[in-house]
């Protein structure tokens, strides 16, 4: 195993001139990590299918939506085909997130031997119900040794269009190495709180098949509940060159408005990419309620023309990187289970910031002056339904 003296010798030697120094949290970064980005439902299932094929031992799978529809089905029925060959096959899913799934589903996955738990089920009549709280994480871990994360749910919504899907606009990342057995370590947490039953991981994996760094970085303990926000506001701190950010739910809290318009000022290049059409429209609108005040600073905006966007990723001076289920907004950040990788490799982020700049050219930037002259009843939109942001 290399050292991880060698290792971090080997990330200050890569870093691009005029770079920020992202070294203030590295003592929580893994080393020895390879990673492969997949850019679309296609690509992310294909290879997840893959290594679920090749799993011996375990298989967990953990994540806020999983339907009943085509894309689910042919998940389900790998976990049943893994189930019956003996290897132990875990599935968490959330209540509320996954509310469409057909109960005879669910049944059928539990009688092939695939143990599942149903995470906060939907039970207003007892007195310890938490409605608000939900597991909006994305983890596929085989054998505790490839993991998969990032925003795509287990739904048609991420298939491509030629196979009827909805092809949203998504991120999901592979992680082979160290960081693929923490992700199985925070699966066994939360199943381990809601279920109060505790089952042994596989050893700690010996080899690093790779170079990057990673921290995988989750909410889940009430200690390190804005752990992930922390990240992110001391990433933006240390930016010198470019920030670019791709959010699905962009309704930043104060924190993050700041530190965006500080690296703004100090004449750090700050694109971020939103949803040009949502699913939920009055997310939409409270989004688009504090555009006003990162436009003047110097923020350029972007809107995504196509498909629904549901990333979750950010790019920062071609070092820094971040993919995972965190939304800039007050549910991830009070009320949900969420987890990201952050990742210092430049490799990858020179492919995520490929991705942008051809996305960002496809997109439509919304300006200052247009903003300012944008309808009142758009206005009112904004005001009205930002009143509800801590509930959304």
């Amino acid at each position: 195993m290399m050292q991880w003296s060698q290792l971090l010798r080997r990330y200050l030697r890569r870093i691009p001139p005029g770079s920020g120094n992202f070294t203030q949290d590295l003592d929580k970064f893994l080393p020895g990590n390879k990673l492969t980005l997949l850019n679309t439902g296609g690509e992310a299932f294909a290879s997840m299918w893959e290594a679920m094929e090749s799993a011996r031992h375990t298989i967990h799978l953990e994540t806020y939506i999983f339907y009943s529809d085509e894309t689910g089905q042919e998940f389900a029925d790998r976990l049943m085909a893994k189930a019956r060959q003996g290897v132990s096959v875990r599935l968490i899913f959330d209540s509320i997130g996954s509310m469409e799934m057909d109960p005879l589903f669910l049944t059928r996955l539990r009688n092939a031997g695939v143990r599942v738990l149903e995470y906060h089920p939907v039970a207003p009549w007892r007195s310890n119900w938490a409605w608000s709280n939900r597991d909006h994480r994305k983890i596929l871990v085989v054998d505790s040794r490839v993991a998969f994360t990032g925003g795509m749910n287990i739904s048609h919504d991420h298939a491509p269009r030629q196979l009827g899907g909805g092809d949203w606009y998504d991120t999901h990342v592979k992680v082979e190495g160290p960081a693929a057995y923490e992700l199985d370590r925070l699966f066994r947490a939360v199943w381990f709180k809601e279920s109060k039953k505790w089952f042994p991981l596989l050893d700690y994996p010996d080899q690093t098949p790779g170079t990057s760094l990673v921290w995988v970085a989750a909410n889940q303990e009430i200690l390190h509940r804005h752990r992930i926000r922390s990240a992110y506001i001391n990433a933006l701190r240390a930016a010198r060159r470019e920030v670019l950010i791709a959010n699905a739910y962009f309704i930043p809290d104060r924190g993050i408005r700041l530190a965006l318009a500080a690296a703004a000022r100090r004449g750090v290049a700050v694109k971020i990419l939103v949803p040009g059409i949502s699913e939920f429209s009055f997310v939409w609108h409270a989004g688009r309620r504090r555009f006003s005040q990162l436009l003047r600073e110097g923020v350029r905006i972007f809107e995504w023309p196509g498909s629904i966007l549901h990333a979750k990723t950010a790019v920062i001076d071609g070092v820094w990187c971040a993919v995972g289920s965190y939304n800039m907004d007050h549910r991830s950040l009070l009320h949900n289970l969420e987890v990201n990788v952050k990742i210092l490799d430049c490799d990858l982020a020179d492919q995520m910031k490929t991705r942008f700049e051809r996305d960002l050219a496809s997109s439509r930037e919304i300006t200052y002056e247009k903003w300012r002259d944008r309808p009142w009843m758009d206005k009112q939109r904004e005001k009205f339904w930002y009143l509800f942001r801590y509930f959304f």
